[in-house]
């Protein structure tokens, strides 16, 4: 039998307790006013926009879809029914190094047409972030593992993959809560032709 483990990480039945305590510890450190902010802002917008590259883009498209279930009207940057941004519409754009060309791309197009950007990202002062009339720091590990980015024993950006995604379930749950939308209501508005 072959053994597939990751180079350099012990094959153990621990690995689990420590990728939860990896995400616990991220999901501690996040700014309760932060999830609230966000929510809030994703409220009062016309439209929600998402934009993100590779696993971030797969975590906004996630947060996209929640959205949908919730009532709102929501698009993802790229795909081909894709409206143009317009002032009034919010960008969550999401990158963990907030460095990442194509989403900033999109955040400094979203800012010229007088969208509002809200970064989802791990670095405050990164080019995303100065772009975005508000962020969500998510202190988690990137692929860069700059000093100061939390410990992880996961390869490239999977401590932020994780952490981004629940604490976005966080805000749409806070959403849910604020537009009274329950588990059956958000179920009906799931897409029926699967």
């Amino acid at each position: 039998m072959t053994d597939h483990a990751t180079p350099g990480i012990a094959a153990t039945p621990h690995l689990k307790d420590t990728v939860l305590a990896e995400v616990t510890g991220v999901l501690a450190a996040i700014d309760e006013a932060s999830l609230e902010s966000l929510a809030q802002t994703l409220l009062r917008a016309d439209r929600v926009f998402v934009t993100g590259e590779g696993r971030s883009g797969f975590m906004a498209k996630a947060f996209a879809m929640r959205l949908m279930h919730l009532g709102l009207r929501v698009h993802v940057i790229g795909e081909t029914t894709t409206p143009a941004v317009a002032p009034g519409d919010t960008v969550v754009a999401v990158s963990g190094s907030g460095t990442t060309a194509g989403t900033v791309r999109v955040a400094e197009q979203a800012v010229r047409v007088g969208a509002q950007v809200h970064a989802v990202t791990t670095a405050a002062d990164s080019p995303l972030a100065g772009l975005a009339k508000s962020r969500l720091v998510i202190p988690a590990a990137t692929k860069h593992r700059r000093p100061g980015e939390a410990a992880s024993i996961q390869p490239l950006s999977s401590l932020f993959d994780q952490a981004t995604h629940l604490a976005l379930d966080v805000v749409a749950l806070r959403l849910a809560d604020l537009l009274a939308v329950d588990n059956e209501t958000a179920r009906k508005a799931h897409a029926n032709t699967e």
